[in-house]
């Protein structure tokens, strides 16, 4: 399916469970959904490894929403295979001004640690990446993105596509019927990520 790049279409996308992505060599953007959803759990089950308790015991990390939104956007797509076009870019940053993508950043200093870049609306937080400059930067940004998740109420954390990383955290797949139950009840929500 392709893009029509007007916002309130892009939201109403997101709103039925699809999500956006630069395909191949062309950069083409195209809505993809799944079968499966990966989702943070926002309960008892997130966990992390003690190792990490022990880097969050010491403080070496601060936290900020939006400080440098441009920085985790251009931080998420430079890797060697992307989906984070730089025309997804300047969608997401499009959508950042409009109040419905963020960064949720980790900060060493005056120093962009690491970042997860997401979109959210009513009480659904859908990540769409993550990246560190600092090891363990992106670690400590996950654990205080459900620690501010679970404060302002959300009920979703999808983080879409499963991988290691993501189950060292408890993260678990649905199928799309739950799915879209699940996120059918977070969109009844009001929930402010800013705050």
């Amino acid at each position: 399916m392709n893009i029509d790049f007007d916002i309130p279409t892009i939201i109403e996308g997101y709103r039925q469970g699809y999500f956006l992505m630069a395909d191949g060599d062309d950069d083409q953007i195209n809505w993809y959904s799944s079968k499966e959803r990966t989702l943070i759990p926002l309960d008892e089950r997130f966990r992390f490894p003690k190792s990490l308790r022990r880097v969050l015991n010491q403080n070496r990390f601060s936290v900020a929403i939006n400080k440098n939104f441009s920085a985790v956007c251009d931080g998420c797509a430079n890797r060697e295979t992307t989906w984070i076009s730089p025309q997804l870019q300047q969608i997401y940053l499009a959508l950042h001004q409009e109040g419905w993508v963020h960064s949720f950043e980790t900060w060493q200093g005056d120093q962009l640690a690491g970042g997860i870049l997401g979109f959210s609306i009513g009480g659904a937080f859908i990540g769409e990446s993550m990246f560190f400059n600092i090891p363990e930067a992106s670690k400590v940004a996950m654990v205080k993105l459900v620690e501010h998740l679970r404060h302002n109420q959300y009920l979703l954390f999808d983080a879409q596509l499963q991988n290691p990383h993501l189950e060292r955290f408890g993260s678990y797949l649905i199928d799309s019927d739950q799915y879209q139950k699940l996120l059918e009840a977070s969109l009844k929500l009001n929930c402010e990520f800013n705050s």
